[in-house]
């Protein structure tokens, strides 16, 4: 659904958590709250239509980006229609700054502020599919468990230096790593099926893992975060959720600081594609290169790996586009 050429008069801002839709008219300030089910989503629909006085064409609902407890409302809405805005809570947070303390009223209120301001800014909103739909729900059970054969592996590495011998202790932590390792195993088998499955998610999938650096891990979740490289207008705007995007820091004469990164990031984003920048500096001869005359330079280590990140999401972004491999220039001069 494309609303870039339709006039929006007022916007609903809405903050979903799991049992409630805490919603605000954003001209007239008027707020309620909503069970988060399908009569309450009913509800608010028939509600926000009536206070705002305003056509339904003329409407643009607005809400942050919650997995699982904003599914039904997206459906819901997208299924009439009705002109819709997902966005994700870094996105408003940079727009608006952080506050401190957390209150449903206000947080629909910034919601609805943030849309009205944003409001000609017309974007593209397509639901992800099915497909995209399971392969995040599977990427987040992996993240969970993987962080858990993290914990168990530390505590297990730590305990077999300062204990005595205990066959019990260390066994059951043991067989706790492996069988999380199995089930990890299973997760990723189902997901690679599942791209397998859809032709234009294997292509993305193809394309990606040509890229020196970006292995299979990353590829998913740039498919799965970008919607399939949809909901994103550039390279630079993901780089930017991901937290790697440089800022420069200055004002005026007075303050000349370093070119900064915001901390406001998708963490795992930020820590994929950090992990695929080392790689790409040991697997590929370009990225090397590109490294070390950097450092011979006196640049700093992480500025140069940053840039390299950037490299690597704006290449992503790039085979998608053109959808071809990404070729290795450097190749046909050495």
């Amino acid at each position: 659904m494309q609303y870039k050429n339709m006039e929006i008069i007022d916007v609903i801002g809405i903050d979903v958590s799991k049992l409630t839709l805490d919603c605000c008219i954003h001209k007239s300030g008027l707020q309620r709250g909503f069970a988060n089910d399908p009569e309450g989503i009913g509800k608010m629909i028939k509600w926000s239509l009536s206070k705002s006085k305003v056509n339904k064409e003329n409407l643009l609902f607005i809400l942050e980006h919650t997995g699982l407890y904003s599914d039904r409302l997206v459906e819901s809405l997208d299924r009439e229609n009705y002109l819709l805005k997902v966005v994700s809570g870094l996105e408003i947070k940079r727009s608006l700054g952080i506050i401190r303390g957390k209150d449903d009223k206000a947080d629909a209120k910034r919601i609805a502020l943030y849309g009205y301001r944003t409001r000609e800014e017309g974007v593209l909103v397509k639901l992800p599919g099915s497909t995209l739909v399971r392969l995040k729900r599977l990427m987040s059970l992996r993240r969970k468990l993987v962080g858990q054969r993290a914990g168990h592996m530390a505590t297990l590495k730590e305990q077999k230096k300062v204990l005595e011998e205990d066959a019990l202790l260390f066994w059951v932590q043991e067989d706790i790593i492996n069988l999380l390792s199995w089930r990890i195993s299973d997760l990723e088998r189902e997901m690679d099926k599942l791209l397998q499955s859809d032709q234009e998610l294997k292509e993305m999938m193809e394309l990606l893992v040509g890229i020196k650096g970006i292995g299979r891990v990353t590829a998913r979740f740039l498919i799965v975060y970008t919607a399939g490289f949809t909901s994103f207008g550039s390279w630079r705007k993901f780089a930017s959720y991901c937290g790697i995007a440089p800022f420069p820091h200055t004002s005026g004469t007075s303050i000349k600081g370093r070119t900064k990164i915001s901390r406001l990031a998708n963490l795992e984003g930020k820590s994929l594609l950090h992990q695929c920048a080392i790689a790409a500096i040991k697997s590929s001869p370009e990225m090397k290169a590109y490294y070390e005359r950097r450092l011979e330079m006196g640049k700093s280590k992480m500025s140069t790996i940053n840039i390299i990140r950037n490299k690597l999401v704006a290449r992503a972004f790039a085979v998608i586009a053109r959808g071809t491999p990404y070729v290795n220039t450097m190749g046909y001069f050495s």
